[in-house]
């Protein structure tokens, strides 16, 4: 894959076995905090070790429903583990989905993660790291490792939980002295920056976090008619599963069905087998209630007849318990009985359905920002144009085509970044989505299209819905050729960042538009920031700081060039943010969406640009590249 790379784009480019699947052994100490080095300290002073980041106080519970001082969080107390019990253990006798049962918090989502984590040990223990424990060399503290937004992050804490009547208040293990679930469930808190920014969520989000994977989401409605060896090939692969039962309003909100299922919880899938049941193949699947119990109570469910007339080897090999939240059913009934399937691919080759075909993967780091780069979607179309856009270029069509039709395959995956830890604030996840257009006039290579374009040209492809999830992500197929991603939220002016990942299984090249290198970029920058009045000594040439008649004639046919009207369209005397990004290029300044941004920041009130402050903006970019010019030129002449 080759590409080149824009000031707001930090890209990489690598196989996507490394993706989610390569080794964490330069995850990033999270907050700074040096796991090693922190514990060591604690075993020399022989203190337990009280993390100053996350403290055991009220406010790490929450804001609304667990803020400080509320009904939910009196009588909290943060007890360590060695506290809560004689015996503590980190894992007792392995770590298994029955060690996840859930408290009172609905992060039912990041449980049904979490227990299928544990299926497959090699990604659990890149969470959760080896060599923790409450007996040898304890100190109160541990550690574990998240993916966020393109790199592992270890997270530092202390084993002080919370707990109400000496019982921990969330997640917690079927056996009362095995803590590691908790432990985790508090490190994703730490995060995420409290208890409750967990409440609600994706369990896609989880899986993702847990392994770098990229997550797919079926709508068992409409489910492909090769699902069942879809999910069998995902689970093969170490992939992880979860599944939900939509709501149609807030009432149903984990509400319980006749025969015992839970509408709008997170459940996680944990296996698949295919039985002879009288006479015939009856294909089952397996799904695992986060609560530890609620079960589901028809066919095939713990006492259901259907067991009966099954061979006791056959049974025995199904692993079936009582009441313990995993259940049996009929594949066909999971079709009939669940709205959504959730799969995260742990590497590239997953998502292709017929074998180990190569895919590769580019990073792109962004933002929205008010003004300059937030434009909203399609039904924007005056601020459309000034989101962020990455062209890629498919070379390549697939090996085994659908249909004879020539086509590349490819997949796009939009995440915003951190929303969580915005949800003290009053803010939360936005609607995001992409639309995806054909580049055919070559004119338009790496130049930021403008609003013209997208009034002409209608995508070719696109998100299949705008919604307020933490990434959205679609396979796609074109034809060889380029085209344009533009990353949206559907609201314009709504700030955020974000990464925006492409996959293709064949050679691609990618690029963000109208990009300038890191040191162009930032020229001049605190020149901008500078005075707001107008200088005439960026203007003279003699060095006396008075302008001449001469002088004066340049500066005002420079002016008469920039006047403020061909671009004040709504008639107002003054422009919005970005009928000023059209203005400057006219009057000869190409900015990458950095400097806009400073240039919105700097000289905009309430999104608008008068006369005033556009004439000083444009003196000031006019000193600044003329500046820079000469640099150059001795630059130039020295190494000549």
């Amino acid at each position: 894959v080759s590409m080149s790379g824009g000031i707001s784009a930090s890209i990489a480019t690598s196989r996507l076995r490394a993706e989610g699947m390569g080794s964490n052994d330069h995850a990033v100490p999270f907050l700074n905090q040096n796991y090693e080095a922190l514990r060591q300290e604690c075993l020399e002073t022989g203190c337990l070790f009280q993390d100053p980041s996350f403290l055991a106080e009220p406010p790490s519970l929450g804001f609304k429903e667990l803020a400080p001082y509320s009904a939910k969080t009196r009588d909290v107390e943060w007890m360590r583990p060695t506290e809560l019990t004689d015996d503590p253990q980190f894992i007792l006798g392995g770590a298994t989905r029955t060690d996840i049962c859930q408290g009172a918090l609905g992060d039912c989502w990041l449980l049904a993660a979490i227990a299928s984590l544990t299926l497959n040990e090699r990604l659990l223990h890149r969470v959760v790291p080896h060599g923790q424990s409450f007996q040898e060399d304890y100190a109160g503290i541990f550690h574990f490792q998240f993916w966020q937004f393109g790199e592992w992050v270890d997270v530092v804490i202390d084993d002080r939980l919370p707990t109400k009547d000496g019982e921990l208040m969330f997640v917690h293990s079927a056996e009362g002295n095995e803590f590691w679930s908790a432990l985790l469930e508090k490190a994703y808190s730490k995060l995420n920056g409290s208890y409750e920014a967990l409440s609600g969520g994706s369990t896609t989000e989880g899986f993702e976090d847990f392994t770098g994977g990229v997550s797919e989401m079926y709508d068992l409605r409409k489910a492909p008619r090769d699902l069942y060896r879809i999910i069998g090939k995902a689970l093969d692969r170490g992939s992880l599963l979860g599944c939900s039962i939509d709501i149609t309003s807030a009432f149903d909100m984990e509400s319980v069905t006749f025969k015992k299922l839970v509408k709008g919880h997170a459940y996680s899938v944990t296996g698949l087998k295919q039985v002879d049941y009288q006479g015939q193949v009856e294909r089952l699947i397996r799904v695992r209630n986060p609560w530890g119990q609620v079960e589901w109570t028809g066919a095939w469910s713990d006492n259901s007849s259907e067991w009966d007339e099954l061979d006791p080897t056959e049974k025995e090999d199904l692993h079936l318990q009582m009441e313990d939240g995993e259940f049996w059913m009929s594949f066909q009934e999971f079709l009939r009985q669940f709205s959504r399937l959730e799969i995260c691919n742990l590497t590239a080759d997953a998502l292709s359905e017929d074998g180990l075909s190569h895919w590769n993967t580019i990073k792109f780091h962004g933002m929205w920002r008010r003004g300059s780069t937030a434009g909203g979607c399609r039904n924007h179309p005056n601020t459309f144009w000034i989101n962020p856009q990455y062209k890629i270029t498919l070379l390549e069509e697939d090996d085994d085509p659908e249909d004879d039709e020539v086509a590349c395959s490819f997949l796009v995956a939009l995440m915003q970044k951190d929303r969580r830890r915005y949800r003290g604030q009053g803010q939360d996840m936005h609607t995001i989505g992409f639309a995806i257009y054909e580049v055919r006039d070559k004119g338009c290579q790496n130049v930021h299209l403008k609003k013209d374009f997208f009034l002409n040209h209608s995508s070719c492809a696109r998100s299949e819905t705008f919604i307020n999830l933490r990434e959205v992500s679609n396979r796609l197929r074109l034809p060889p050729g380029e085209y344009l991603i533009v990353p949206s939220t559907f609201e314009s002016g709504k700030e955020a960042d974000f990464v925006l990942r492409v996959f293709t299984e064949k050679q691609s090249e990618t690029d963000q538009l109208l990009s300038v290198s890191d040191n162009q970029s930032v020229t001049g920058v605190v020149s901008l920031y500078s005075s707001t009045f107008f200088d005439p000594e960026i203007t003279q040439k003699d060095g006396s700081a008075h302008l001449g008649l001469i002088e004066f004639q340049l500066l005002w046919n420079k002016i008469r060039k920039w006047l403020v009207r061909e671009y004040d369209m709504d008639k107002s005397g003054s422009m919005s943010s970005y009928e000023m990004r059209l203005a400057v290029e006219s009057a000869g300044f190409k900015l990458n969406n950095r400097l806009n941004q400073v240039l919105v920041a700097r000289y905009a009130e309430n999104e608008a640009i008068d006369f005033d402050n556009f004439i000083c903006c444009l003196v000031k970019l006019e000193a600044m590249f003329s500046k820079y010019c000469q640099f150059l030129l001795v630059l130039l002449y020295g190494i000549l």
